[in-house]
């Protein structure tokens, strides 16, 4: 019997030019540690993908959006992301940071150069690369 690969809901927050992004935990065993990547997670039994987002982005950083898109699915061996966009309607400093290292707006050369500073860190980050991707396909489509 093959594995099932794991089906997430990830969001694209965007205030102007700028991306909104967390730094994942640097724990081993998760999925991309210590990198820049999309807010969201895993899709629980029973729920659609954009009840997943909506909660996930709650329970993240304590943020509803008005209203999510869909952008599109990105599949891999190991995990089926679905991916909606929102503007970003308030500050950073509004939003509280639950899960994750830290979290920061990118700019478009930043994502294209697949690292941030974080000053949580301590120094530059790399964007994971699925999440650099789904973003450098929206930079090309808006």
């Amino acid at each position: 019997m093959k594995n099932q690969p794991v089906e997430v809901a990830i969001a694209i927050l965007y205030s102007s030019d700028r991306f909104l992004m967390q730094l994942r935990d640097n724990i081993p065993g998760i999925l991309y540690p210590g990198c820049w990547g999309l807010f969201g997670g895993h899709i629980e039994v029973g729920e659609t993908s954009l009840e997943a987002i909506k909660r996930e982005l709650l329970e993240e950083i304590s943020y509803t959006p008005h209203s999510l898109s869909e952008f599109g699915c990105y599949r891999d061996s190991g995990v089926i992301r679905h991916v909606y966009h929102a503007p970003l309607t308030v500050e950073l400093d509004q939003l509280v940071l639950k899960e994750g290292w830290d979290l920061s707006l990118l700019k478009p050369e930043q994502i294209r150069a697949g690292r941030c500073y974080s000053e949580k860190a301590g120094d530059k980050r790399p964007l994971g690369l699925p999440h650099q991707k789904i973003l450098l396909d929206f930079l090309e489509r808006s």
